[in-house]
């Protein structure tokens, strides 16, 4: 039976994928915080799909973070993780510290994400792409995978490293793997661990109500569909609504007319229970 191999420093690492690259083998990674889910797994498969060789990583990033408590609560469950991983047979994990991420304190960073770096999340969690794209392209430099593996879930992230790759030229591949839900629809996540039953019974009202605006596309005007989506929402009285937007997918531009030539997607972040939590859809895909 093949074993995982486990690396927590990128000389291992490096070492390890030299060799595996001269007997031209095909690399596949994703990139994972840990606290892995259905979600996680699945683009795991995709990418045992898609390569010969998967690496996963997980690192809870610190530059990515713009509230220190939201660092500090992230769930770490590494010893579950390992076992997750393994039982999908991923080839390797590497698993480093920040030390080893981040060797000197004083790391400047700054890509030109253009609008994308100021809308949505952007806008409501400044800094957070910046130090997103910084691990990202730290982690391509160190693997150099021919794919990359990311969740629809995280809609606007997808679109800011797919235009990091653009910009940088990297010979990249990006896939990206559908949002895996449960049962009843709410978007695996893994700060849902930190939800109460009755907090995740409420948040389906997010999948509700995408689902929804999906549903009547084609009928409403897209003024109509964002004020009934956002008394939905607010309807809730456990959850604070952020935002509800619908946007053309290439721009993530809010959209005030359609246009059938163009491809639109629905956004929506909300507070409950002191966790944030995002979703998306896409409408006319």
């Amino acid at each position: 039976m093949l074993t995982m191999e486990i690396y927590s420093t990128k000389n291992e690492l490096q070492d390890h994928l030299h060799t595996l690259r001269k007997a031209h083998k095909k690399i596949a990674l994703v990139p994972t915080m840990g606290a892995l889910h259905e979600g996680h797994l699945s683009l795991i498969r995709e990418a045992k799909n898609s390569a010969d060789i998967v690496v996963c990583s997980i690192f809870v990033n610190p530059t990515q973070f713009n509230d220190p408590q939201d660092l500090e609560k992230y769930p770490r469950p590494i010893e579950n993780d390992i076992a997750l991983l393994k039982g999908e047979t991923c080839d390797i994990l590497f698993l480093p510290t920040v030390d080893e991420m981040y060797p000197s304190s004083d790391e400047i960073w700054e890509i030109d994400l253009g609008e994308l770096d100021n809308l949505w999340e952007g806008a409501k969690r400044p800094g957070h792409f910046q130090g997103v794209t910084q691990i990202v392209y730290k982690l391509f430099n160190l693997v150099q995978p021919d794919i990359a593996c990311f969740g629809q879930k995280d809609f606007q992230q997808v679109m800011v490293i797919q235009h990091m790759i653009d910009l940088k030229q990297l010979p990249i591949s990006l896939k990206i793997g559908p949002t895996v839900r449960s049962e009843k629809g709410l978007a695996l996540s893994s700060r849902n661990s930190r939800l109460s039953e009755k907090g995740k019974e409420d948040a389906l009202v997010l999948y509700r109500t995408l689902e929804q605006t999906r549903n009547n596309f084609g009928q409403k005007s897209l003024e109509q569909l964002q004020q009934e989506a956002t008394a939905s929402i607010t309807a809730t009285s456990t959850l604070t609504l952020e935002y509800f937007a619908i946007c053309e997918t290439r721009t993530l531009q809010q959209a005030m007319d359609k246009d059938n030539t163009k491809e639109y997607v629905a956004l929506v972040a909300a507070w409950i229970e002191g966790v944030r939590l995002i979703d998306n859809m896409l409408l006319n895909m």
